[in-house]
Formats: C-alpha cells, structure tokens, sequence
C-alpha cells in the first residue's frame, strides 16, 4: 500500500504524537508499503522517520503551539507526492487529530483513514459527553462536575460544589485533552484554585471528578482480539505525562494480577464503552479500581500512544502480535472499509 501518517499537529501531545508517528512510519514501511509521514502544523514538512524521537518531560508551551497551524492541510492533501495514497494512518494524538475535525476533513476529500469516525471522536474526546453515555448504559464512571473556562464560577461555589457531591481528593482537568495534561490531583480545597487555573489553560470547559483511590487498569481495543487488562504502577502514584513518557517511571503489569471474574467485567466494559460511542479499528478505555475491586470507566482514547512501548502495543504482544504487524493490522482494517 501507499500510506500516509498523519502525526506531529498543534496540540499540547504534539511531541507524543510525532514520537508515535514516526514509529508508526517505520512499522509500514518494514512491512514494505510506501510510507510518507506528515506533519500537519506548520508547512507541513515531510518527516524523515529515521531520525528518532524522543517525548520532553513536559508537554510544550503555550509560545511554541501559538505559532503553529494545520490550516494548510486540506490543500496538501492534494499534491503530487500524496497522489494514490490509499491509507492515512492517523498518528495525531488530541486537538483537532483527535477531535473529530481532521477526520470531517479527510471524508470531504474523500480519504480513507484509520481509526474512529468524526462523530466517535468528537464523543470519545469531550470526556462528559462521552461520560453521560457511560452512565446511560450501566457503565459505572467516576462522579463529576463541569465548568467554562472562560467565566469560572466563584472559587467558594466551586468547593462547595465538590465537598457537597464529590469529597475529598477529587481530580481537576481538561475535559478535552488527554496524556494528563493540566490534570491535577487535589487534595482539599487550599488546591483548588491553582488546579481549576491550569486546567482552564487546555480547553474551554474543566472537568472536576472523584478520585478514585486505588489501582490504575486499562484494556486495548483491536478489532476482535481478546486482549489481556494492564496495569500500570507509575512512581509517585499519579500516571501524569513525566511518568507516560519518561523510561523507567511507570511499572506495567500485563496481564493485570486480578481475579478472573474482575478481568472478565473490565474487558466487557471496555469493549461496552468502546462500541457505544461508535469507535473502530482501535483504541483504548482507562480504569481506576478502588480496594473493593469496584471499576470505573475514565475514558476511551480513540488515538492512543503507538509506539512499541505504548499500552496497545504491549497488550498486543502479550497475544502474539509485534509491533510491526499490529501496525499493518490497523491500516489494513482501514483498507478493507474502502473496498467494501
């Protein structure tokens, strides 16, 4: 196949998203398809996938995204070098690569691409939708709160808010983002203001949750594999974005220590929560699980981190299934949809 990844964007998982797009790029290529990988922001420069990424500790600034832009996409799409491109492989992670925008314009240009729909992103991305929907069907989800950004109620409204339906420690976030970025965990109201301020910095509306003390579960959703639950044991104990992109900061247990009957459940949760929001090809839906073995639905990630150390990747391995293949998998789950 001619393929062409899509990775890099304007969001604030940027850098995750290029370290995924380039490995990505490479798999296909290893399997001998004739891959081109793209950087949507900017100039949408061609990417050279042997050079090597590697993610910062931190997400980038707020300076260096402002001065990026993906406006000249739809055009680049139609150059020469893209000509007979059966396959985008979506490697954009958040923003508008994960959002839903992307994907409404690669269905105007007539482009078959990998992964979920514009409407399943959009869903899978704005977490309180997707969270109403959750509770609709049965799907237990942690207790939440939301509120605009741009005009935040009175901090004394908001911790009486959350001391009356939520308690103490509760998780202060973006309701569209994801790699927890502007997430923080706080544990009474002397935090409060600071985490509402960061996280009103990543999107219009901030999410406040109940936190879920306990242990951090997530299962890999590919086509109709039958893949095991994971646990990730992050240093310090919160899964923020040092200890997602940092070697050595977060243990993975795979498959999970748990009992059979609490494997089973979190996986026909997963598999729930991923189908009632329309998602395909793949993804992945994280879990916390409190000390009486209770599951709580957080969200499904419908552009999760593929890089050969990613979750996907590993659960994938855990059955059999390497990197390269995997990757090849997806794209060509893509291409079956185009020929029907």
């Amino acid at each position: 196949m001619k393929i062409a990844v899509l990775l890099g964007g304007t969001s604030a998982e940027r850098e995750v998203s290029i370290a995924s797009g380039i490995k990505i790029a490479e798999a296909l290529s290893n399997r001998g398809h004739d891959t081109i990988a793209i950087d949507t922001a900017g100039y949408l420069p061609q990417i050279d996938i042997k050079a090597g990424y590697d993610v910062g500790r931190l997400p980038p600034d707020d300076t260096s995204l402002d001065n990026l832009n993906e406006c000249d996409l739809a055009s680049r799409l139609k150059t020469d070098d893209l000509s007979g491109i059966e396959v985008v492989f979506v490697g954009l992670h958040g923003g508008s690569g994960e959002d839903g925008t992307i994907q409404a314009l690669l269905n105007l240009c007539g482009i078959t691409y990998t992964g979920s729909d514009v409407l399943a992103s959009a869903a899978a991305m704005d977490k309180a939708f997707s969270k109403m929907i959750f509770k609709s069907q049965g799907i237990p989800t942690p207790q939440w709160l939301l509120y605009p950004s741009a005009n935040i109620p009175p901090l004394a409204k908001i911790a009486e808010d959350a001391r009356s339906s939520i308690g103490y420690p509760l998780v202060v976030k973006p309701n569209a983002q994801g790699s927890t970025v502007g997430l923080t965990v706080v544990s009474g109201e002397t935090g409060l203001e600071k985490a509402l301020q960061l996280a009103a910095k990543y999107g219009d509306k901030i999410m406040v949750e109940r936190y879920i003390s306990g242990r951090e579960l997530t299962v890999a959703v590919v086509g109709d594999y039958d893949l095991p639950v994971v646990e990730i044991i992050p240093e310090g104990g919160l899964y923020n974005y040092e200890c997602k992109y940092t070697s050595g900061k977060s243990q993975y247990v795979c498959p999970a220590e748990l009992p059979d009957k609490v494997s089973v459940k979190c996986k026909n949760y997963a598999k729930s929560a991923f189908e009632i929001l329309g998602c395909r090809d793949y993804g992945r839906v994280d879990f916390r699980m409190d000390e009486q073995n209770n599951l709580y639905c957080l969200e499904v990630n419908t552009l999760p981190g593929m890089t050969p150390t990613s979750l996907v990747p590993k659960a994938m391995k855990a059955v059999g299934i390497q990197f390269d293949e995997l990757i090849e998998i997806i794209a060509k789950s893509a291409l079956a949809r185009k020929n029907g």
